[in-house]
């Protein structure tokens, strides 16, 4: 099928293009500055997750509506890591916590870089939100939600870590 967008259509989706180059490139930098080899986990997992939004978004730019089945497969694979990743982290938790309080320096830049992703994903989400208003075609918005729920699983994962990490109080 190709999709005919309109002119609102089309701006909104160059914006969440411009949002997701933004997103994978901040969580491929901040797999590298990460000191934790959980926290470099998250990132690098959510940064493929990032990759496949763009990906998709780049379809809906070129008139195509995107196989979501396809998605489907991968997230449910991601789900599982990211579900093994909160395991592995609830086992090394005191030994982090002895870690980190060696590492207060290391500590404080992944808190500031856990901070910010998950404020990143917070704004991202609310554009997706935005953005599923804007479209006419149903299953441009399926797509457009399916991302969405994902950048939500992503702040999820940072939150917990930070919480596991004693690094976000909800209180």
């Amino acid at each position: 099928m190709n999709l005919n967008l309109t002119s609102k259509e089309r701006t909104l989706l160059e914006d969440q293009k411009s949002h997701e180059e933004i997103c994978v490139q901040k969580y491929a930098d901040y797999a590298n500055l990460a000191s934790d080899p959980q926290l470099q986990a998250i990132f690098n997992s959510n940064g493929l997750t990032e990759q496949e939004h763009l990906n998709t978004i780049n379809q809906l730019l070129g008139g195509q509506i995107p196989n979501m089945n396809q998605q489907g497969g991968n997230q449910q694979q991601q789900q599982q890591q990211q579900s093994q990743s909160q395991q592995q982290m609830q086992e090394q938790q005191a030994h982090n916590f002895q870690i980190l309080n060696n590492r207060t320096k290391n500590h404080s830049q992944d808190q500031n870089l856990c901070a910010d992703m998950l404020m990143t994903e917070k704004y991202v989400s609310g554009a997706y939100d935005t953005a599923i208003f804007e479209f006419r075609d149903p299953q441009v918005r399926n797509a457009l939600n399916h991302i969405q729920k994902e950048e939500q699983q992503h702040g999820e994962a940072i939150f917990n870590y930070m919480q596991s990490m004693g690094m976000y109080n909800p209180q």
